[in-house]
């Protein structure tokens, strides 16, 4: 699965905005956007942005 349909399930689950979600994994409050437009993250951004959705599913359930 791509990181794109990753963060686009999650961010259906969550109800979270995907500026706001962005802004929590990678500071970057135009990441979901930008990857909607064929941006294609590197590894270390992809290993941060597939962390932050482990902690924030983790947060939630809590």
């Amino acid at each position: 699965m791509s990181m794109l349909l990753k963060v686009e399930r999650f961010l259906r689950q969550s109800a979270m905005p995907p500026t706001k979600f962005g802004r929590l994994a990678v500071n970057d409050p135009r990441l979901v956007e930008d990857m909607r437009r064929g941006r294609e993250p590197r590894e270390r951004t992809v290993a941060r942005i597939e962390a932050a959705i482990a902690t924030l599913a983790d947060q939630a359930r809590s």
